[in-house]
């Protein structure tokens, strides 16, 4: 959270966590994380005083080897990084260079799936045309124009 330190290791993680059940509707069933001490802290105090009929299931040491693995979140933090070095860092937080990034991950760039298919390819979501940068502006301009 914006203000409660840069340091991964001292920020409050309960936010995320939070909003995560919000954008859900729901409590998790399974919550995958790596063994940062804010996440596990958080963890505790976000579902300990929830009372649900199932509680997440908690993989908290994570490999990169195994049936519970984060490597995609790994390579996607990558990806980040990567992005911010040749920006010399992210000034602004609420920067929409992420948000692109997640739009170029989820709608544009093929995968290694056997078909070179998007995430969204592989849920159905189809964007058509050979510029899916434009295809994506103009959809989203149409929305926008018939929520007016």
């Amino acid at each position: 959270m914006p203000g409660e330190g840069d340091s991964k290791q001292r920020h409050n993680a309960r936010h995320f966590f939070f909003e995560a059940m919000k954008a859900g509707g729901k409590v998790p069933a399974t919550l995958t994380k790596d063994g940062l001490p804010s996440y596990h802290t958080a963890f505790k105090k976000v579902y300990s005083w929830r009372r649900t009929d199932v509680a997440p299931r908690h993989f908290r040491e994570i490999t990169l080897e195994g049936a519970v693995h984060n490597n995609k979140m790994k390579r996607m933090n990558g990806v980040v990084r990567d992005r911010e070095r040749v920006m010399r860092g992210l000034k602004n937080t609420g920067t929409s260079i992420l948000k692109g990034l997640q739009i170029y991950h989820n709608f544009i760039r093929p995968h290694e799936s056997p078909n070179g298919e998007t995430p969204a390819d592989r849920v159905g979501i189809k964007v058509e045309g050979p510029n899916k940068w434009l295809a994506i502006i103009q959809n989203a301009a149409k929305e926008g124009a018939a929520n007016e």
